[in-house]
């Protein structure tokens, strides 16, 4: 069986948490390893993390020394993971039981390196359903509207480069997707939701103003366009994101 190495950045999410770990624990797949990346030098949460995931031997907590940001912590579980294949889970969003066990078939099934799945936002009491009309996407599908939920990817490590993630406050994931894509490796979609995000006000990802800026340094700074073409995407992508809110 393969194992598949599962890296969750933490920062000040100790309500949400243990709905998260939880949620990997209870997978019908079992051969997994969870690198949970302490990224909050304050360690208020430590110790009640700690008391969550106890002596459990597939749980790894590693403790970053200073703030890093999500994609940076990101890219440490990486360099400690040892497995075959990578997953990502925020440490706010759950898992459905057959995330894994689903994913790992269709990758596997059809030889891909690169998938993700549908999943749904949970704003308080409403549900709101996340879905890719494309059964894949490339490079330039992704220049005009990220659809890849962070937490429904899953990757073969042979692709995965060291340093995936960006330093950006947000939209760190959308460049690690044009990153992978622009080496013409497509992103398969499995039509099914298996992932709940669930939507907290206090969020960098929910903070629009700050992804508006960060989408543009990823045109500008990493797919190294000019002015007037990151502005151009940057419009696009806006009207796609707002789109899919409604």
């Amino acid at each position: 069986m393969q194992l598949i190495s599962i890296i969750m950045p933490y920062y000040k999410k100790i309500a949400y948490v243990e709905l998260a770990i939880n949620s990997v624990l209870n997978q019908t797949y079992k051969n997994f390893e969870l690198l949970i990346v302490y990224d909050d030098p304050e360690l208020y949460d430590l110790n009640k993390l700690k008391q969550i995931v106890k002596d459990n031997k597939k749980i790894r907590i590693i403790q970053n020394s200073k703030n890093l940001g999500a994609g940076y912590s990101r890219n440490i579980g990486i360099k400690n993971s040892r497995g075959e294949v990578i997953s990502f889970i925020d440490s706010d969003d759950e898992w459905h039981p057959q995330k894994i066990e689903k994913q790992l078939n269709f990758l596997n099934k059809n030889n891909y390196d690169f998938i993700f799945c549908s999943y749904e936002k949970k704003i308080n009491k409403k549900i709101i359903p996340v879905k890719c009309k494309d059964k894949y996407l490339n490079y330039r599908n992704l220049l005009f509207s990220c659809d890849i939920g962070l937490s429904t990817v899953m990757l073969n490590k042979d692709i995965v480069d060291a340093n995936l993630f960006p330093n950006l406050k947000t939209q760190e994931d959308f460049a690690a997707w044009l990153k992978i894509t622009k080496k013409k490796i497509l992103a398969y979609n499995l039509e099914e939701n298996l992932v709940t995000w669930n939507y907290t006000n206090n969020s960098l990802s929910s903070n629009f103003f700050q992804k508006i800026i960060d989408a543009f340094k990823v045109y500008k700074n990493y797919e190294n366009f000019s002015n007037i073409k990151s502005l151009f995407f940057l419009t696009i992508l806006s009207i796609n994101s707002i789109k899919r809110k409604f």
